[in-house]
């Protein structure tokens, strides 16, 4: 049986070791050309075939509601960073494509994110870091 006040403290120093470093990389939005939300969109869609996914795939990945989601992706289109149509295979779904400007503007973020997190994440060794990626993964699994 699990012991009530180790998950209690693991589950804080979780969250608070999340937080702080969720705090820190928001800094690396400062100067560039998108917000946090609308990389995370970018990073779902950029990885998908063709650069395309589904709206309900792109809500999944992400940390606000479904219609909070929708108006992100409506503001993304009106500045050209995605596209939305139809999905064919869905009636009620849309896809979302990134444009040529948006796949841009994603590479250049991701870059600089990139070497952030590297960064931050090299006070773990490569074991640590299997590990750390190994529990996370064990937690989401239902």
């Amino acid at each position: 049986m699990t012991d009530r006040k180790l998950a209690v403290q693991a589950w804080e120093s979780l969250f608070r070791a999340q937080h702080e470093l969720f705090t820190e990389m928001n800094a690396d939005f400062d100067h560039g050309d998108l917000a946090q939300a609308e990389y995370d969109v970018l990073l779902t869609v950029t990885r998908s075939p063709d650069m395309s996914a589904r709206l309900r795939d792109v809500t999944a990945n992400m940390l606000i509601s479904q219609p909070s989601v929708s108006r992100l992706i409506d503001r993304m289109v009106t500045r050209g960073l995605v596209s939305k149509c139809p999905d064919p295979d869905d009636g009620r779904g849309a896809l979302i494509r990134a444009t040529d400007a948006g796949a841009k503007a994603f590479r250049s973020i991701a870059t600089v994110h990139g070497r952030s997190i590297a960064s931050r994440m090299s006070r773990l060794d490569d074991e640590e870091l299997r590990t750390l990626r190994d529990l996370a993964e064990k937690l989401r699994t239902r």
